[in-house]
């Protein structure tokens, strides 16, 4: 494929992603599976530039003053090769038409905005949640921003109930993938080459699983036990639940919920492979508060752990999806914050005396984490903050970042996707 082929392709993938509205990773992903590229060697060269313009969009839409693919993707690479991109575009077969008059004028006079430009705009995200961003981060602000653009790895969890990770990093080099254990998660891995890890037999016997290390921490978090009774409120794809349940040793039970059964649809297969039998999944009507919760009878005030996987702005996943920050707005923020209010009050009725709730997000605004855990507690008077210090496994080295009473992650401090994990316990007493 020439140049001007891998840059025309680009400018498919992202008018696609512009114009659907759709998260760029679906899209790319069914690109990626395509006959035109499965196999190519040139999909890297154009995932790059994709990235490169979802990552910088602000930059470059206020340098352009423009929003349109192809314009974005000709700065975009004069941003990364300089001048005389132009020329990719000579109209050739599968390469883009040459640029008119209007689009050289635009390319030529466009600029980045300098290091005086507001951060919103150097730092790509929406100028409406920079008090929230300089709430969580303050000094830190330009540091863990700028890391939110940068690329995501690929880590694994190990299965423990069908191999250790010394095994499963032996199968992957014997497959031909290079990877080393991740810095804090006992069952992580992360890898350090690509490869097609559904076509390995490690991968399809349910050895080990993709899943970032922020989110096996939170796992790690709820400290399930063998014989304990758990809920996963809101376990959608249900990579938590495989993790929870492998941390029971299949023993005692799992619940993994949600209110779409669509979404929970690929777990059975993937509980399977895994070879788990203590999970059971339950698709979830509406909640009223002050009425009885019929999907959990005879449930109510039972469990052990009760993990809410709370849905979110996703803002801390925003490396893996940099779309996400452009199709986030006030309205949608509003309604997650109502979400996470609900299933937080429908998890306490289930929650017995000296069990506990491990609210999670992969968000790091504020308002979807500390502030909804105050308001809970506040509501809730049996309930009691645990420190995660506590409930940290003796003898693992912890984060040192990760400073208070609630647990974050973020790329810039941790390595990891942005998660935060709260541990509230109801009292023995009530």
């Amino acid at each position: 494929m020439t140049p001007g082929a891998r840059l025309q392709s680009a400018i498919e993938i992202l008018n696609d992603i512009f114009l659907s509205g759709r998260p760029a990773d679906r899209i790319m992903e069914n690109w990626a599976r395509s006959n035109r590229y499965a196999g190519s060697k040139d999909r890297a060269a154009i995932s790059n530039l994709v990235y490169t313009v979802l990552r910088r969009r602000a930059e470059l839409s206020a340098a352009t003053g423009h929003e349109d693919a192809r314009l974005l993707a000709f700065a975009a690479l004069a941003l990364v090769e300089g001048e005389g991109v132009s020329a990719l575009a000579d109209g050739s077969r599968h390469a883009p038409a040459p640029l008119t008059e209007e689009e050289r004028a635009v390319l030529d006079a466009a600029s980045l905005p300098g290091p005086d430009a507001a951060p919103w705009v150097r730092l790509n995200y929406p100028e409406w949640l920079h008090s929230e961003f300089e709430e969580a981060f303050g000094a830190a602000l330009e540091r863990e921003m700028a890391a939110l653009m940068d690329r995501a790895p690929t880590d694994l969890r190990v299965n423990t109930l069908k191999a250790n990770r010394e095994a499963a990093l032996a199968a992957l080099e014997e497959a031909g993938l290079s990877a080393e254990p991740c810095p804090w998660s006992p069952w992580g891995l992360r890898l350090t080459s690509r490869g097609n890890l559904p076509g390995l037999s490690v991968y399809r016997d349910g050895a080990i699983e993709i899943q970032d290390e922020g989110s096996q921490l939170a796992c790690l978090l709820a400290g399930v036990k063998p014989g304990e009774q758990v809920v996963d409120l809101c376990a959608g794809g249900g990579g938590k639940s495989l993790a929870l349940a492998a941390m029971m040793g299949n023993r005692g039970q799992i619940y993994a919920c949600d209110t779409d059964g669509r979404r929970l649809a690929p777990l059975e297969p993937r509980a399977q492979r895994a070879g788990i039998r203590n999970l059971q999944t339950r698709t979830l009507g509406p909640f009223r508060p002050g009425e009885a919760d019929t999907d959990f009878a005879g449930l109510e005030a039972r469990m052990d752990c009760v993990l809410v996987d709370a849905p979110c702005s996703g803002t801390g996943a925003w490396r893996r999806s940099p779309d996400a920050r452009w199709r986030l707005d006030p309205g949608t923020l509003e309604r997650y914050r109502a979400a996470q209010a609900e299933v937080l009050a429908r998890a306490a009725a289930l929650v017995r005396p000296g069990g506990r709730i491990v609210y999670v997000t992969c968000s790091l605004l504020p308002s979807e984490n500390e502030r909804q855990v105050e308001a809970f507690l506040a509501a809730h008077p049996d309930f009691k903050p645990v420190p995660w210090t506590a409930e940290w496994p003796e003898g693992l080295v912890p984060p040192p970042a990760v400073v208070g009473d609630w647990f974050r992650l973020s790329p810039a401090s941790t390595g990891t996707d942005g998660f935060f994990v709260a541990i509230l316990r109801r009292e023995a007493g009530e």
